[in-house]
């Protein structure tokens, strides 16, 4: 299980360094600063799961989840979403590393 949380971690954190990486791109080009928020690049890739999610999270979960939370995650930064969620991954898949030797200290 950590190795799969770990796998989903490393994934998150190549999204979220492309995303950078095209946001960077598209800021030089333009000559000022470009963020694209996850909502809009979630659209431009694919706009019928998008929907999607918001009708089960409004049907099944509660029509407030997605309202104040959801849109709200939606609004910010592809990067910083895709590095939280990277960080949150590995830190729940972290295991203490055991002390090394039989005389290690506890």
């Amino acid at each position: 299980m950590r190795f799969l949380l770990r796998a989903i971690s490393l994934l998150a954190l190549i999204v979220a360094v492309i995303s950078a990486v095209v946001d960077t791109i598209r800021s030089v080009a333009a000559s000022e600063v470009v963020i694209t928020p996850l909502g809009a690049a979630w659209y431009s890739m694919s706009p019928d799961t998008l929907n999607l999610t918001q009708a089960v999270i409004q049907r099944n979960l509660h029509p407030y989840i997605w309202d104040p939370v959801v849109q709200w995650i939606l609004l910010q930064p592809t990067w910083a979403v895709f590095v939280v969620l990277a960080l949150l991954l590995y830190l729940i898949a972290w295991r203490k590393p055991r002390p090394a030797g039989r005389f290690a200290a506890r």
